[in-house]
């Protein structure tokens, strides 16, 4: 459900933007729906058609039987009067032949009327008008057999014979009749649905032309403004790739020479720091050469110095000069760091195959021995090989080892895990994993930044680590992210291309 949902957002809002390729769309959706309304039209005036030859076969059958049944009664009267006169048994058996056949096509012809109001009447008259007939019939042959003639030919005379008859011709010349005009009206019903058949088809035919004339002019125009729109985004991107390219030229310019200031700030930063340095010395000798001159004073002279000025020599400018050595110290601390980041980003990469599992191996071991005294381990899984620099990849994995082995939770074991994956799109992602003091989620982002460092202040360091680490892994072209919490340990996420791509000088500087 919470699929299907987003799809049918995304679709109402195609169905209300009014677009090119929605028009098509819908000329087609009418068309199929054209389609389908013919097919049902069709089928329904085929099964009429269908019904109406039916009832039209009906009607016909009803027809010839009842034809039948009038041949038969004759043939069986000709043969009665023929075998009377002649007294010749051939006549006879036309008689008889059409006596035996008139039965089943008496049955027929009640099976095809079956329940019909308007003939069941009519065959029910002929049924009596029959049974007096063959009657008759039976009683004048017989008189003819026993040689009664005479008495044969009186009921012959009488008229009854050739009443019976005229109203059984009567009663099946109507029921042809009734079945001729139905057969007459199924026939124009039938060539009706047919012809309604055929204007369906036709009209549905030339809609469908119509639709699809248009829907090949719309596909044309939607063509054109696909070509259009090609040679248009053609030209944007020739443009575009020669904005990026005198972009990029303008940022590695940029960055050679914020590195070039970088150097040299820190180049001419250094010289008035080593002057501090060697003048503080100077003063902390000087301290101790007064310090010296007021013992020998105090010794010689009792009481000639005041109290004050023994505590400011001797409390006060030692306290001095060793603040000022801290700070020098730090500071040069400082200008170091700037100076390594300012050489790395001017070190050209070399990029090569690198096993990365023995690559990482290499490096756990360096620190094995104090993960050992506090009882932890570092566990490096198979890794998936990787094409860049390899100094970079040595200092990244080795400056996120060494602060998971820093930072360890007190009280806890140090525990490490190394490991990763090949990642769709040429990409591999490795995670370090480890359990130590964790980073709060207001400080993931802080610890990436220059000097700045999150958590107790109980380790040295410039709090530069990190930020060398995030610099090197997007100088080649990857990215890190920090999955912690305070207390629960870290997770460094890097995401690598599996070939480093040079593009000219990939330094990002500080």
């Amino acid at each position: 459900m919470k699929r299907i949902r987003p799809a049918l957002r995304t679709f109402g809002a195609f169905l209300r933007t009014p677009t090119l390729s929605r028009s098509i769309i819908a000329l087609l959706a009418l068309a199929i729906l054209l389609l389908l309304a013919v097919n049902a039209a069709t089928f329904v005036m085929i099964q009429r058609t269908s019904a109406y030859n039916d009832t039209v076969d009906h009607s016909q059958q009803v027809r010839l039987a009842a034809k039948d049944v009038l041949s038969l009664l004759i043939d069986a009267e000709t043969g009665q009067r023929g075998f009377m006169l002649t007294a010749r048994p051939e006549y006879l058996k036309v008689h008889d032949r059409a006596v035996a056949a008139l039965p089943d096509v008496l049955a027929q012809l009640d099976e095809l009327i079956g329940d019909d109001a308007e003939l069941t009447p009519r065959l029910a008259r002929v049924q009596v008008f029959y049974q007096e007939r063959m009657a008759l019939m039976d009683r004048t042959i017989g008189l003819t057999r026993t040689g009664r003639i005479g008495e044969a030919v009186s009921l012959i005379r009488s008229g009854r014979g050739k009443t019976l008859m005229d109203a059984m011709r009567v009663e099946l010349t109507a029921i042809d009749a009734v079945q001729a005009q139905r057969l007459v009206e199924r026939t124009r019903q039938s060539e009706w649905a047919s012809a309604v058949t055929v204007s369906v088809n036709a009209l549905a035919a030339l809609l469908i032309l119509i639709l699809a004339g248009i829907s090949v002019w719309l596909v044309r125009r939607y063509v054109e403004e696909i070509q259009t729109a090609h040679f248009e985004l053609d030209r944007v991107n020739a443009g575009l790739e020669n904005k990026v390219r005198d972009r990029t030229a303008e940022l590695t310019r940029a960055n050679e020479e914020i590195q070039r200031f970088a150097y040299i700030v820190s180049h001419d930063l250094r010289s008035p720091l080593v002057n501090v340095m060697g003048y503080t010395s100077e003063l902390e000798q000087v301290g101790k050469m007064v310090d010296e001159q007021l013992t020998q004073l105090e010794q010689t002279h009792p009481g000639a110095v005041d109290a004050e000025s023994i505590r400011a020599v001797r409390e006060d400018v030692p306290e001095a000069v060793n603040f000022i050595r801290a700070s020098t110290t730090k500071m040069d601390g400082l200008i170091k760091a700037i100076l390594r980041l300012s050489r790395e980003g001017r070190r050209g990469l070399v990029p090569e195959v690198l096993p990365m599992t023995a690559l990482v191996h290499a490096i756990a071991d360096s620190v094995s021995h104090q993960v050992v005294e506090v009882g932890g381990a570092v566990m490096v899984k198979d890794l998936p090989e990787l094409e860049s620099d390899r100094l970079s990849i040595e200092q990244i994995f080795g400056n996120l080892i060494d602060n998971a082995v820093k930072y360890q939770q007190p009280g806890r074991p140090i525990s490490i895990v190394v490991d990763g994956e090949e990642s769709p799109g040429g990409w591999v992602s490795y995670r370090v994993i480890d359990n130590g003091r964790g980073v709060s989620a207001r400080d993931h982002e802080r610890i990436f930044e220059l000097f700045r460092r999150a958590g107790r202040q109980d380790q040295p360091g410039e709090g530069l680590g990190l930020a060398f680490v995030r610099n090197s892994v997007r100088r080649l072209g990857g990215s890190i992210e920090l999955e912690s919490e305070l207390g629960q340990g870290s997770t460094f996420h890097l995401k690598f291309p599996k070939r480093l791509i040079m593009l000219g000088d990939q330094g990002d500087g500080l």
